[in-house]
Parts: C-alpha cells; sequence; structure tokens
C-alpha cells in the first residue's frame, strides 16, 4: 500500500486534531523535508502538519475540532478551469502505459504560461497539482544503445559455452576494450572526495585540450578467471594496433606467468572500435601476435548494441572511476598510481603501464593480406565469432 492510499483511507476515519497529529508524526519518521513530503502525498496544507506538531503532547478530543468544510480551499476547488488549461499547454510525455509522466517545461515557464490564460498560482502549489497529476522530477537515464540484433541472445549463448569451455580447460580468459580518454591536467574530475575543512582542490575553469600535458589513453585487459586488470596507458591514438599491443603487453607481463604451458586464448570485446568487428587491421595484428606467442587466439565479439554488457565494463573500468574520482589526473605518474591502486573486496588487483608509442591511423589492410590471415570462421556468425591461428 502507497502513503497515499493510506492517508486517503485514514482521513475520513480520524478527527480534524487526529488527522493533524498523524501527519505530524508522518512527518517526524521522515525527517529533514517530511512535512514538505507529507504534505505533497497527502493532500494536506503545511501549516496544517506544524499546527500537528505543536498539538503533538495536548490530550485527543473526540469531538470534531472545527466545523464541516472548514479550512483553506484549494485551489482547484476555487479555480475549475486551472486543470484543463494546464494540461493544455504541459505537452506531457512519458510511457502512456504508466502513471508517472513527466515535462520539459519549468515550473517558471507554466507559471507564465497560467499567467496568460488569467490563472493566478505559485511554484510551490503548482507543484502539488503537477504531483496530483502524477508528474514527477526525472533526469536523463542512459539506457538506449542502438537496434536489438535478432541473434543477440543466441550470441550470448555462444559467448557463455565458449567461456565455460575455456574454463573447464584453465586456459585464459580476457575482456577488453579502451577506457575514456582522459585529458591530463588540472582540470576537474567528476566526483567528491572528503577534504578538511576549508581546504578545496582548484581546477581549471576551463577543459580546453591546448592547457592539457597531454592525453591519456587507458586501454585495458581483464582477465575473468584471474580477477586481475591490465591497463595499458597511451599517448597516442586508440588504434589496432594499440589494442592488440595492450594485449601483447599483458601476456608478457602477466598472462605467460599466470598461464604457464597454454597454447590458446580467448578474447571478448565488443563489436567497434579499435578492437571492432570489421577491423581489418584488428585482425592482422592478432595474427602476428599469435605468430609470436604460438597462441590459438578464439575471439568472440558481444552483440551490436551491448557493448555495456562487456564485463571489463563493471569488473574494472567502473572501479577504476570510484577511485579516482573527485580527483585532478594532474600527471602521468598520478594516472599509473590511481589505475594501481584500485582494488575490491572481492580481490582485484590493477596493473598499470605507460605506453610511449605512436599509433597513427588510417592504416589499410588489403584484401590479398586478408587471404593470407590463418582465420578460422565459426558456423554461427563467423563475423562475430572466430578463431585466429599461428601461420
Amino acid at each position: 500500500m502507497t502513503s497515499r492510499e493510506q492517508y486517503a483511507i485514514l482521513r475520513p476515519k480520524l478527527s480534524e486534531q487526529q488527522w493533524r497529529i498523524f501527519l505530524a508524526t508522518e512527518a517526524e519518521k521522515i525527517g529533514f523535508g517530511g512535512i514538505s513530503q507529507v504534505a505533497r502525498e497527502s493532500g494536506s496544507d503545511r501549516k496544517t502538519i506544524r499546527r500537528g506538531k505543536a498539538e503533538m503532547d495536548q490530550t485527543f478530543s473526540g469531538a470534531r475540532v472545527r466545523k464541516e468544510g472548514g479550512g483553506r480551499k484549494k485551489i482547484t476547488g476555487k479555480d475549475p478551469s486551472l486543470i484543463p488549461d494546464l494540461e493544455s499547454i504541459l505537452e506531457p510525455k512519458g510511457d502512456p502505459m504508466s502513471m508517472i509522466r513527466w515535462t520539459t517545461q519549468s515550473l517558471s515557464t507554466l507559471v507564465e504560461g497560467l499567467a496568460k490564460k488569467n490563472h493566478n498560482i505559485k511554484k510551490s502549489a503548482l507543484a502539488d497539482v503537477l504531483s496530483r497529476l502524477g508528474f514527477s522530477l526525472k533526469a536523463n537515464k542512459k539506457n538506449i544503445e542502438g537496434v536489438s540484433h535478432p541473434d543477440r541472445d543466441l550470441q550470448f549463448q555462444h559467448i557463455k559455452k565458449t567461456c565455460e569451455d575455456f574454463e573447464s580447460r584453465a586456459s585464459p580468459i580476457i575482456s577488453v576494450d579502451c577506457k575514456k580518454k582522459e585529458l591530463i591536467g588540472n582540470f576537474k574530475n567528476n566526483g567528491e572526495q572528503w577534504c578538511a575543512k576549508g581546504k578545496n582542490t582548484e581546477v581549471n575553469v576551463y577543459d580546453f585540450k591546448n592547457l592539457s600535458d597531454g592525453k591519456a589513453v587507458p586501454y585495458g585487459v581483464y582477465d575473468i578467471i584471474k580477477n586481475t586488470g591490465f591497463i595499458n596507458v597511451g599517448i597516442d591514438h586508440d588504434t589496432a594496433c594499440f589494442a592488440v599491443e595492450s594485449i601483447r603487453r599483458w601476456w608478457n607481463t602477466i598472462g605467460e606467468k599466470l598461464y604457464p604451458n597454454k597454447t590458446e586464448l580467448l578474447i571478448t570485446s565488443d563489436g567497434g572500435g579499435s578492437n571492432g568487428v570489421r577491423n581489418r587491421l584488428w585482425k592482422k595484428e592478432l595474427q602476428q601476435f599469435a605468430n609470436e606467442s604460438g597462441l590459438s587466439i578464439t575471439v568472440t565479439h558481444l552483440p551490436p548494441a551491448t557493448s555495456k554488457w562487456n564485463k571489463i565494463e563493471h569488473r574494472l573500468f567502473s572501479y577504476i572511476s570510484i577511485n579516482w574520482r573527485g580527483k585532478p589526473l594532474t600527471s602521468m605518474e598520478t594516472i599509473i598510481e590511481l589505475l594501481s591502486n584500485t582494488t575490491t573486496k572481492k580481490g582485484l588487483k590493477v596493473t598499470a603501464i605507460v605506453d610511449q608509442n605512436k599509433y597513427p591511423t588510417g592504416v589499410k589492410i588489403s584484401d590479398d593480406e586478408m587471404n593470407k590471415l590463418n582465420i578460422i570462421r565459426n558456423e554461427f556468425h563467423g563475423d562475430w565469432n572466430y578463431m585466429i591461428k599461428p601461420q
């Protein structure tokens, strides 16, 4: 039962004084902002609740405290055309199957619009009216990535089975992606951190690139089995060469020691960017890495519009963002230190290194070069699922 339903049931059963005291006790339970919330949900005036607070220590009276029909009249009762005129200018948005609606127009704009229709109402009263009409404050929510592919669920089942097969053989499984690029310098970083009273971290007003000391390009490799992260922080472009070099550095630094004598590697990634489905350079560079390491590299791409489901996003990148929130990334040393100190209660450990190499863009791979690659494509969506074996 909602609070509105509760108030609707109790209102006719309580005397005026009992009703005021009941509302006051409900506001007391909520604490700060309780009077406004209870007034909005019960349809009562704030003064009524404040009076109830003053009466809480008094003895209940069985008789009515005021005559029938007493009290301030609701503005909608005194102005019957207010609601129709309000709805005519609202342009409500939202799910037509839901009672919750929203509007992009501010209270000030709505008050001005109603004034043109000869309605005199304050913003606080209008907020209560909107609440009774089912409107609520809403923020934008990132949730839509694109059109869902018809084979999305089948691809996730394929990824799950492939991961289970590799895990049963204790072979390495990594999730890879490039985190958002960051400007190096005394710039604002979203989030808050605890500071001594009167101490503030002052940063540049503007985030202009020409005020920075370069950029950091963090490419991540997350080991799904060992729960470890590796970040190769570049200073140039996020290309397929950079992506594969990051995987190579992970294998040479950490992976080969964790998985000695293994001859296969599973990579899960999204379908775009430097490790994208259609990126020819990605496949050519993986072939070179396979030749060097002797590994048979299996790649499974997440289906379109599901990149946020990549495990590296919520098992590594999210904790990095939490760890360095509110801290200006003033130097590469600061970035490496913050990355390396990212941990979780489940034992996540992160290794971070700097990559000073240059990775030019616009590298083209010909059909002849592609035909020479040792690629074995899966029967199910060979564009998403393939193996690159050493030549």
